[in-house]
């Protein structure tokens, strides 16, 4: 993944935090609009989160943050 993204999804992350508390979840939907206007970059955030990481479809916020800043 490229680090737009990478950025987009840690400032996500952040902002979910601190609205919804430390144990809020997301799933990699969160980090795209409700369109299909980058297929290939969805398919990216997909392979990262599914096959590489094996996460279940809803994580802890604070544990995508952890993934995505290891990168």
């Amino acid at each position: 993944m490229n680090n737009t993204i990478k950025a987009k999804i840690s400032a996500i992350c952040d902002a979910k935090i601190a609205a919804k508390g430390e144990n809020v979840g997301l799933s990699f939907y969160a980090f795209f609009a409700n369109k299909n206007d980058n297929p290939e970059l969805l398919m990216q955030v997909a392979q990262w989160w599914i096959l590489d990481h094996k996460l279940n479809h809803f994580e802890k916020a604070t544990k995508i943050k952890k993934l995505i800043n290891k990168q």
